[in-house]
């Protein structure tokens, strides 16, 4: 199925994406994704048999450094600067409602 034939109803678009638009964008938007649509016509024609999907050009790997456990900040610490506390917690305003 070729886009490139296809009219692209930007207005129709933009309302489905709670958009508004002028006529100038309109007209812009029109152009651009038609060349959009033209490039996904180019794809379409690229034989991609025994090329496997991927997510990533390149191969990614985990640079995360290791999951391990140390120690925190001791209660003095942590509460430190607290303005309020109580029973060695934060006091804080309510936030809910009755």
């Amino acid at each position: 199925m070729s886009t490139s034939n296809n009219k692209i109803d930007v207005a129709y678009v933009a309302q489905l994406a709670r958009l508004e638009l002028t006529d100038e964008e309109k007209v812009r938007l029109a152009g651009q994704l038609g060349r959009i649509l033209e490039y996904v016509d180019q794809l379409r024609k690229l034989n991609v048999d025994g090329i496997e999907p991927t997510a990533h050009a390149i191969p990614q790997v985990n640079v995360f450094r290791k999951d391990e456990s140390r120690p925190g900040l001791s209660v003095e610490v942590a509460l430190k600067n607290a303005p309020q506390r109580m029973n060695d917690l934060f006091v804080v305003p309510k936030v809910l409602e009755d």
